[in-house]
């Protein structure tokens, strides 16, 4: 891999408004009374509120507004899908177009550590303790949330960097590792305690960590066990999955061996960013193949959009029937027609299965509560976040298989909330 094929991964593709830009940005805001892009975030980071800040050069206001909402918001200014959210909902896309709302998010949270300012500060820690497992966005935020309360939060994460999908999933074009782990430290500043290498379930139990006086839990474990599809060549040896993937190249910087010719499956997100870093990382040929069409996509359009200019190619229509191996690596991979009877093969050398994850049923070691068919935990994440068993709570992709970051963190503000009520003998 070329430095230049580093440096391109590495970078992020949408470039920050400085000083002028944003102002100018801002200026374009209609400041509604009753602001629909406030209304359609379900973080609820109140844009109408940020803008307005920043549109009167109250930029250190707009940062205390973004983070008294939303923890995350340096993050969710990069990862979030606004379009659709948002944006979607901005008046001003009656006249022209609609603010845009993501990069003055991002400029109001770089300022602040631009800066130095601080938006939130450390409470006084007088309440029970409460563990996090997993430490993914909506564990990260239900921690935020209840240290600001004055509870001991400790998150227990399995792996060796704290993060979930933010440091293991989400390429550095729409998300460098710096910025997670500057949100990562924001976190532990509230007094949230992170412990890596420990897998509730497994290092620890339930029981183990009730003994050492948590009253509560909190399971955003997230969903590491990808989907596959059950062709012939699977075994060979350039078959990976997203999971994989990805997790290999954003924590090592980089340095892996994307393959020559890569053909990554799947129409969604995580699909997009396994392209984007195939290509970017020095790929010759970059292909996906999905097996309805661009507009059946669950890819955000925006990222869509993005992986197009970088040159890769898209097969729709096609499902893949089999990987073609010589001397048991990968050489090929077949499709056949999704609607008609068509047929395809491209020639490759890395082929890379992104059609989702799902829970593994290692998940169930963790405690003895209520799951679903497909391993996954049982609980109302619009309600209360509450499992069958008073003292735990979960949410995020465990509960709802994959959303967004956005969502993640909305979940993380409602389990706090019924957390610091089942603590406070309030809890219905």
């Amino acid at each position: 891999m070329s430095d230049n094929a580093k440096k391109d991964y590495l970078c992020e593709a949408v470039p920050p408004f400085n000083i002028a830009t944003a102002m100018e940005e801002a200026s374009r805001c209609l400041l509604c009374l009753d602001a629909p892009c406030s209304e359609d975030c379900p973080a609820g980071t109140n844009p109408g509120d940020f803008i307005r800040a920043i549109r009167f050069r109250n930029f250190k206001g707009a940062a205390e507004i973004i983070r008294t909402n939303n923890v995350l918001g340096g993050i969710c200014a990069r990862v979030c899908p606004y379009e659709v959210l948002c944006e979607k909902g901005c008046s001003r896309s009656g006249i022209d177009k609609p603010i845009q709302i993501g990069r003055l998010q991002r400029f109001a949270t770089d300022y602040e550590k631009a800066t130095g300012f601080k938006s939130l500060s450390k409470a006084e820690i007088t309440k029970d303790k409460v563990a996090m497992i997993g430490s993914g966005p909506s564990s990260l935020t239900c921690a935020a949330e209840l240290a600001q309360k004055g509870y001991a939060v400790t998150i227990f994460e399995e792996k060796a960097v704290p993060g979930g999908v933010l440091s293991y999933g989400v390429v550095p074009a729409r998300l460098p590792q710096y910025v997670v782990d500057e949100e990562v430290e924001l976190v532990k500043s509230l007094g949230v305690k992170i412990v890596c290498n420990t897998k509730v379930g497994k290092d620890k139990s339930i029981d183990d960590l009730k003994a050492d006086g948590f009253k509560a839990f909190f399971i955003g474990a997230g969903i590491q066990s990808p989907k596959m599809l059950e062709v012939p060549g699977l075994d060979l040896d350039g078959v990976t999955t997203a999971v994989d993937y990805l997790g290999s190249a954003k924590p090592s910087g980089g340095n892996i061996d994307p393959g020559k010719k890569v053909v990554v499956i799947g129409g969604g997100d995580v699909a997009m960013d396994c392209a984007t870093t195939a290509r970017l990382l020095g790929a010759e040929k970059t292909m996906i193949l999905y097996r309805r069409t661009r507009e059946e996509a669950p890819a955000h359009k925006t990222e869509m959009t993005y992986v197009e200019s970088l040159g890769v190619h898209f097969h729709y229509g096609f499902t893949p029937v089999e990987i073609v191996g010589e001397n048991g690596k990968v050489k090929a991979i077949k499709g056949e027609g999704f609607r008609d009877g068509s047929s395809i093969t491209l020639e490759c050398d890395k082929v890379v299965f992104a059609i989702g994850q799902q829970p593994d049923s290692s998940v169930k070691a963790i405690a003895d509560i209520d799951f679903g068919p497909r391993n996954n935990i049982i609980a109302d994440e619009d309600k209360d976040c509450r499992t069958s068993i008073p003292y735990i709570f979960a949410g995020g992709d465990i509960v709802n298989g994959g959303m967004t970051v956005v969502k993640a963190v909305a979940v993380g503000k409602t389990a706090a909330a019924s957390i610091d009520a089942y603590l406070n003998g309030e809890a219905k």
